[in-house]
């Protein structure tokens, strides 16, 4: 089970820090994602980490923006996002993937957060 929480509104410019809580099987043995759908738009990748948190990657247009860390004590993975944009309001979305290592692909993550609304104001 994946609950994401630490969405909200904010100007331009701003940060905001989206957590994700996971419990149900090891945490520290699956890579984990971040995904956000915008309004009238497909979901797309925003970031992931391996299980030990050693390797990310992320969609370019968030590349110095945002980070992705966890914490395999607490099972929490975090997205650090900073100098938000307009266009990234979305819904966004914690994943757990089927293995330990980081992925894009939607396809790889077996289970799903409900999701957290971030709203970026001009």
């Amino acid at each position: 089970q994946l609950q994401a929480s630490g969405g909200g509104l904010v100007q331009a410019g701003g940060s905001l820090r989206l957590s994700c809580a996971a419990s149900g099987r090891t945490f520290s043995n699956y890579a984990m994602g971040w995904f956000r759908r915008a309004p009238g738009k497909e979901r797309e990748f925003v970031a992931t980490i391996s299980w030990g948190g050693s390797y990310t990657d992320y969609v370019d247009s968030v590349k110095g923006r945002f980070t992705i860390f966890r914490d395999n004590r607490e099972n929490l993975v975090y997205l650090q996002m900073g100098s938000l944009k307009p266009e990234d309001t979305a819904v966004y979305y914690c994943a757990s993937a089927r293995g330990g290592s980081r992925s894009r692909a939607t396809g790889e993550y077996v289970y799903w957060g409900r999701g957290t609304q971030v709203t970026v104001s001009s």
